[in-house]
């Protein structure tokens, strides 16, 4: 089975509508696909609604999602990419109603006022005044969080994203080993399915999110796994999806963890 359970349209920062993204997915033989666009954010973190959804389009990307499952062999299902920051749960509740899919998922390190996006290419400020391991210290713990809060999250997205500029002189010094310990330690303790992204091969970072020692650490604590490309554009829906299984295979994973109108269910690889 084929699940690319992490994509994005343009009503958020991707590049084309739902209806594209499920022809894309039927064309590449896919049998799950979630629209997972990035849930609205507040003014302070997203102030032009550049990355997330605006509040007033949340009914009209319904409304498409529904469309683009109508009459569709591919089950297409609502979901969104939410960020977690300190008391993100009322907004996430309120602006996700409806959606069968929640991604968690950590970009932004610090309060909504006077924190910093950690992936954005152009603005690099935080690991220029933190470093790379105190980028990673904050996100780590910033990740425990999120898995820790009450916010409905199924799946956490890109676990280890701070390795996206790790090719660009800004990869982390110290042992992660105990890092990744705790935050399998805790998503296994919350319940938190984690995603198998094959972004970060499209990304500059040259492996899959999670890292294999991140990985291994997951299979380790009995989380289970899920699969998502996370495309911003239809040529990329289900990009590298088989790979990823296999890469998941190698290192332990024998299930993905699958969303449906009927609720979860986990499908050997």
């Amino acid at each position: 089975m084929l699940a690319d359970l992490h994509t994005h349209t343009s009503r958020s920062d991707g590049t084309c509508d739902a209806a594209a993204m499920a022809a894309a997915a039927r064309a590449a033989g896919v049998d799950v696909l979630a629209v997972t666009d990035h849930l609205t954010l507040p003014a302070a973190m997203d102030p032009a609604c550049g990355c997330s959804v605006a509040e007033a389009d949340l009914p009209t990307l319904a409304v498409e999602v529904a469309a683009a499952a109508e009459g569709s062999p591919v089950e297409v299902l609502l979901g969104f990419e939410c960020d977690w920051y300190p008391g993100c749960e009322g907004n996430v509740a309120r602006w996700s109603r409806g959606a069968a899919l929640l991604l968690g998922s950590v970009h932004w390190i610090g309060p909504q006022e006077g924190g910093a996006w950690i992936d954005d290419p152009d603005d690099l400020h935080i690991w220029e005044e933190l470093g790379p391991d105190e980028v990673w210290r904050r996100y780590a713990a910033a990740w425990c969080a999120a898995c820790e809060s009450p916010a409905g999250f199924d799946v956490m997205a890109h676990p280890d994203l701070p390795f996206r500029f790790s090719n660009e002189g800004l990869a982390p010094t110290m042992d992660l080993s105990a890092t990744f310990s705790a935050m399998a330690e805790c998503a296994h303790d919350t319940g938190r399915r984690v995603e198998v992204s094959t972004a970060g091969l499209r990304k500059g970072v040259g492996a899959f999110y999670p890292c294999g020692a991140l990985l291994d650490a997951f299979v380790r604590a009995g989380v289970p796994m899920t699969f998502g490309s996370d495309a911003h554009r239809a040529e990329d829906v289900a990009w590298g999806l088989e790979r990823a299984h296999a890469y998941a295979w190698w290192h332990g994973v024998r299930a993905q963890e699958v969303p449906g109108r009927d609720g979860w269910r986990s499908v050997p690889l």
